[in-house]
């Protein structure tokens, strides 16, 4: 069994849709996939692309992205009356967005929301970033901090799993270092909003062997405090420099120890 890690397809775009869709119904008949989010804000092309996913792969595990709870113009209430639509779903379908545990491996999803932590948000990106006018919150849940504890708050009792083997991931980012230094600065405008150290701590405790994350469009593997921290977002289809616009297999039997020497060699940009 090989487990592979894939995020942010963003099948709105054709191309990528196109993509998803043409993946081999053979080779991966034995494999696991992890999604970590910002598959479409559209339930009916994320129905789709589970559909396709599951015949493709013999487990499918989900954690939701900040596209999948936009609900302007659609017929939800709220965000997470979106989130629960996604959840029945999943239930539905068979994909996994809970604690799965497949023999010696266990695979802990791990939801989460940003605040700030990473850097201070300042008037562009309030204006710009388009989670601020398409998602809609539930009284109690006005600002970003309290979204944020209030998804941490549904990870918790999952921090103490244990096997010979833990993947844990999550669509947001777990500690701002996974970033690369090449990162100019007038990108780094964006860091408030890719996750929070807060869902870095929630990993700490549960001390994963892996943790895949997604959101930031910039392929990367790190070994960071004992713990391999993989991103392979697919992106969109201008951001051919920083996605591999492929597959990644993060995990082969005997052979993690592979995945954790290439990730100290940072092979990826």
């Amino acid at each position: 069994m090989r487990v592979f890690a894939l995020s942010d397809v963003h099948v709105d775009y054709p191309e990528n849709l196109e993509w998803v869709l043409g993946l081999s119904n053979i080779d991966y008949q034995n494999d696991v996939l992890i999604l970590a989010g910002d598959v479409s804000d559209d339930l009916k092309k994320l129905e789709l692309v589970f559909e396709a996913l599951l015949g493709k792969f013999c487990k499918v595990l989900f954690v939701p992205g900040n596209h999948e709870l936009w609900v302007q113009n659609s017929e939800y209430g709220s965000s997470l009356d979106k989130l629960a639509a996604i959840d029945a779903l999943c239930a539905r379908l068979g994909v996994s967005n809970t604690t799965c545990h497949l023999g010696a491996i266990s695979f802990v999803p791990l939801l989460g929301w940003y605040d700030y932590s990473f850097a201070a948000l300042d008037r562009h990106l309030r204006r710009a970033w388009r989670d601020f006018k398409a998602c809609k919150w539930p009284p109690g849940l006005e600002d970003c901090e309290s979204i944020n504890r209030y998804f941490l708050e549904q990870n918790t009792a999952n921090l103490d799993i244990s096997n010979d083997t833990v993947i844990s991931f999550s669509h947001f980012v777990p500690r701002i270092d996974v970033m690369p230094d090449r990162i100019p600065e007038h990108r780094r405008r964006v860091y408030p909003v890719l996750g929070s150290e807060l869902l870095g701590e929630q990993v700490s405790k549960l001390n994963p062997d892996m943790h895949v994350y997604g959101h930031t469009h910039v392929n990367r593997s790190v070994h960071l405090d004992g713990i391999v921290y993989v991103n392979n977002a697919f992106g969109y289809p201008q951001e051919t420099r920083i996605a591999r616009k492929t597959l990644h297999c993060v995990y082969e039997q005997d052979a993690m120890q592979d995945s954790i020497a290439e990730a100290e060699a940072q092979c990826y940009p």
